[in-house]
Order: structure tokens, then sequence, then C-alpha cells
């Protein structure tokens, strides 16, 4: 074998493609001992490729998941990524230009997701303004890769629903051709069952969207649940896949998987874990006592967690204004209330019913 690098092709290598599939399925199952085993192999075979910089950059977010922008594993993070962008961005040759731009795009996905999580607002607008152009371009490579579906399908999907969800973005959204929100459902969905890199994004995305913008619990539990079957020990997916049994009312099974739940330390599932044992004692047990301290604890836990938080802050706060609520105590009730609509991105996933 030629000891020269090799730098494209991987789509065509079964079996470098495999070694990326099972990579990708370590590291998103936090599996980080065997996704590293995985990774030496991808990079003797394929040095120069930029994907050994996403999925190297891929292990380096998930191990420190939530990932703050005060972390100091966010630099190497941001490094990789950005490596993998340019050398992406310098292919010339056109063979190599589905798996180029898939490296590219699932690179400016990563960072994107970690700006925004972290109120990065001005490398957020740049970045997208610069990744608009991939993405147009990814309809073009369905063919050659399903992960690209992804791409094509939250912008089918995100460019009609965004601006309704959103319309201080109507006049943006303008700017840009027309998207069909079936048709983006669709391609998620082939995502989500065939990609390599990005099967587990397209899963999650599902979920989220089915949930908030869809109104559909229902079908964002079936995403939830195959998360969990197929990462384990993901803690994030755990946590959608709790919520969601708790919004449909399923406190046994909820309660049944915690109790089942070995603590690895990991402290910001255990802030979740805390507010969804308040779920649970507030809703399934009528204890508002206990609940209320799970609820307390939980918000204090998670602070810590900046933007990360939000999300699960909100839902303790909409139970704190709801045992006010029973308590007498209006003013408390409307205090809770307002804190929990300002970290909420959509108001109606609350618990209240």
């Amino acid at each position: 074998m030629s000891s020269a690098p090799m730098t494209g092709q991987i789509l065509l290598d079964t079996s470098a493609l495999n070694l990326v599939k099972k990579d990708v399925d370590n590291i998103y199952n936090y599996k980080f001992k065997e996704a590293e085993e995985e990774y030496s192999k991808i990079v003797r075979l394929y040095p120069g490729h930029p994907i050994v910089y996403l999925l190297r950059g891929m292990m380096t977010y998930w191990q420190n998941y939530p990932m703050l922008h005060t972390s100091p594993s966010h630099v190497n993070f941001e490094d990789d990524m950005h490596e993998c962008i340019k050398i992406s961005e310098k292919n010339t040759n056109p063979a190599y230009a589905p798996e180029y731009l898939l490296a590219d795009l699932c690179a400016r996905g990563m960072l994107l997701m970690f700006y925004d999580d972290n109120d990065l607002i001005m490398e957020v607008t740049h970045l997208t303004m610069s990744t608009y152009k991939n993405i147009r371009r990814a309809f073009d490579f369905t063919s050659k890769s399903t992960d690209l579906f992804y791409f094509t399908g939250i912008y089918n999907y995100y460019r009609e629903t965004f601006p309704k969800a959103y319309p201080v973005y109507r006049s943006l959204a303008f700017l840009f051709p027309r998207g069909n929100i079936e048709t983006g459902l669709k391609q998620l969905q082939t995502a989500a069952l065939n990609s390599i890199v990005i099967k587990a994004e397209s899963a999650s995305l599902l979920a989220w969207i089915y949930l908030s913008f869809e109104n559909k619990l229902p079908e964002s539990t079936h995403y939830c649940s195959i998360l969990h079957e197929n990462y384990p020990d993901n803690a994030s997916f755990f946590s959608m896949y709790l919520r969601n049994l708790l919004l449909m009312k399923n406190y046994d099974e909820t309660e049944k998987l915690i109790s089942s739940y070995s603590d690895v330390g990991d402290k910001f599932f255990q802030a979740q874990l805390e507010i969804i044992k308040g779920i649970l004692e507030e809703k399934k047990y009528r204890n508002y006592k206990l609940a209320e301290e799970y609820y307390i604890k939980g918000i204090n836990d998670i602070s810590i967690f900046g933007k990360y938080g939000n999300e699960y802050s909100a839902y303790a706060y909409f139970g704190l204004s709801r045992i006010s609520d029973d308590n007498g105590e209006k003013h408390t009730r409307k205090t809770y209330r307002k804190e929990a609509l300002k970290l909420a991105d959509f108001k109606k996933i609350n618990f209240d019913k």
C-alpha cells in the first residue's frame, strides 16, 4: 500500500466507511476509548482527509458536553472544525466534491450549535452567511451521500417554519428561495434512517421539530426512543426521552428508567434529572414539597451551564409556578411563571396539563 496521504473517496471505500460509522456510533454512545481506536485506523488510511478533523472535533465536543465557551476544550474543538472547513474548501477535484462538501457542512453545523448554545451571536451570523452557498450545493449531491439530506431537509423545513415561529426574520427569509415543509421532513427522515455521520443528529432534530414546531408528541417520542435505544449511554438523548415520557404522562416508565440509571458523574445530566424527579413528584405523587426541593436544586445546579440549562430551568420554574398557585401564593406564581417564559423557547412545552 502507498504511504502517500489519501485525501478523498472515502464514500467509495466500504471498509473505511464502516470505520467512520463505527467511530461516529461510539462517539454518540460515549464510548470514547473505542472511538479513539477506530479513529486511529481512519487517520492511518486517510491522514489528509478533512473527516479526520471533523471526527476529532466531534469527540472533543461530546466528551466535554455541554461545551461552554469558558472551557479550555473549546479551543481544540474550534481549531479542528475550522481546519476541516479549510481543507474542504481547497478541494478542486470534482470526484471528491460530495464527501468534502459533507465534511464542510458537518463542521459548520457543529460550530453553529456551539456558537448558538453559547450566545456568540456575531460568530453565528458570520458563519451562517458563509454556509448558505454550501447548503444550496448540497441539493446537487444527495444522490452521492444520504447524509446531505440532513442539510437539504433543514433548509426546506426551516425556510418555511422559522419565519412563522420568529416573525422578526420574515423580511430576511424573502431573500432566500422557498422551501417545502413536507419535503424537508421526508429528507430528514431519510437521513435519520440511512446516513452515516448525521444519523443521530437527524433523529435528534426530528424529535425536536415534532415536539416544538409540529406539536406531534408521539412522533417526537418515537425518535427519542430510537436515540435512546441506539445510544443508551448518551445522557443527552436519555434526558430527551425522559422528558417526552413525562409529557406523555408515562410516569411509571419514566421512573423505571431512572431507577435503572447508574451515576456516571455527569453533572449536567444530574441537574436535569433533579428537575425530572421534581416533575414526577409533582405530577405522579402530588408531593409538592419534595417537588419544590427538586426544582430549586435543579435550577441551582444547572445554572453553571448557561444557555444549555435554559430549557430545563424553564420546566422547573413552570413547576414552581404551579405549586405556588396551589399554595395560594399569587405573586410568587407570577414571578416564577415570568422567569419560565423568559427562558423557554417554546412556551407550550411546560407540563401544565
